[in-house]
């Protein structure tokens, strides 16, 4: 598979943590992108229906946050929307989305990576998410990055799909 367009294999990608209104409306285009990939529909959302799914994360908390990964021109390639549980040394990882001509690029676990150098300053020991069980790309991801399942998968509470959370402990 090429490299997507500007992207080589040997460019160093960035993530960085942020909160601002210009990197919650480019992770709500990448989410769009991504869930209508990943779900195989032909319609992308656009940014008034994605935007308000990942400003609700940036909203829930002063301590909920954006990491955007970028390319060396600055590009948004992926993120990580996270947010603190009621447990205080506990974040969710709510989303996790990179844009579909950036699939196999190492933008996820780059994410993923930044997010556990991450979590231990912001003050979380433990980092949790859930994710759908047929989403054998995110599963295998997560599980080789060392996140270990918990419990059983459940249904999703608005369409039933099954979805398995996950927990990572520094």
């Amino acid at each position: 598979m090429a490299a997507p367009s500007g992207m080589t294999h040997n460019q160093p990608m960035r993530a960085t943590l942020t909160r601002s209104a210009d990197q919650v409306s480019a992770a709500a285009l990448i989410w769009a992108e991504t869930t209508a990939a990943r779900d195989g529909e032909s319609v992308v959302p656009t940014l008034d229906e994605a935007r308000p799914v990942i400003q609700a994360v940036i909203d829930s908390s002063p301590r909920s946050f954006l990491l955007m990964a970028t390319d060396p021109a600055g590009t948004a390639l992926g993120f990580a929307a996270v947010e603190p549980t009621q447990q205080p040394s506990v974040a969710e990882l709510r989303y996790l989305g990179v844009r579909p001509r950036a699939w196999g690029r190492g933008v996820a676990q780059l994410l993923l990576n930044e997010l556990a150098q991450q979590a231990k300053p912001l003050e979380f020991q433990t980092l949790q998410l859930s994710v759908y069980a047929d989403n054998l790309r995110a599963v295998a991801l997560y599980e080789r990055l060392g996140w270990k399942p918990d419990g059983d998968p459940t249904p999703h509470p608005r369409h039933g799909r099954l979805e398995q959370r996950y927990l990572f402990t520094r």
